[in-house]
């Protein structure tokens, strides 16, 4: 008898019904890449939530472009992983002055030294890099969508 067999006859005997996770290890399931359901989304999240801190900060504070002053961030999201987050924006400023293209434009040109703030803020070896989006404000009195 090979090895896998007397396993399997080992198991059969201390279990009434034999599933496909039994004999194998928990431990096993985790990757140690720091991809566990508990690890990662905690640890993403923690890191989303101080690059959007910072983020604000830089935007409204320490830039000297008008159009960026007046953005907000509204959240950051990893892009598929926390190498590459996506930044949601909001500009305030009325619906006749938001032209999504000009911020994108303006944004992607200052993306270098956003990255280099956000490097300063948090503890890893790599900063990573930035993607933007613009959405519209919702219109107060409204059904609270809003428009793309």
């Amino acid at each position: 008898m090979t090895l896998d067999k007397r396993r399997r006859d080992i198991l059969r005997a201390h279990c009434a019904q034999f599933a496909e996770d039994d004999g194998v290890n928990p431990r096993d399931d985790y990757q140690g890449d720091g991809s566990s359901v508990y690890g990662q989304s905690r640890k993403s999240k923690q890191l989303c939530r101080q690059i959007a801190e910072t983020l604000d900060l830089v935007l409204s504070g320490d830039c000297h472009d008008k159009i960026l002053q007046n953005l907000q961030v509204v959240s950051v999201d990893p892009a598929p992983n926390t190498s590459r987050l996506l930044v949601t924006v909001v500009a305030d400023l009325p619906d006749d002055q938001v032209d999504r293209q000009t911020i994108l434009d303006r944004l992607n040109q200052q993306a270098g030294r956003l990255r280099c703030e956000v490097a300063a803020s948090i503890h890893r070896r790599r900063a990573p890099a930035l993607a933007f989006s613009v959405i519209a404000r919702p219109r107060p009195g409204g059904d609270g969508n809003s428009r793309p």
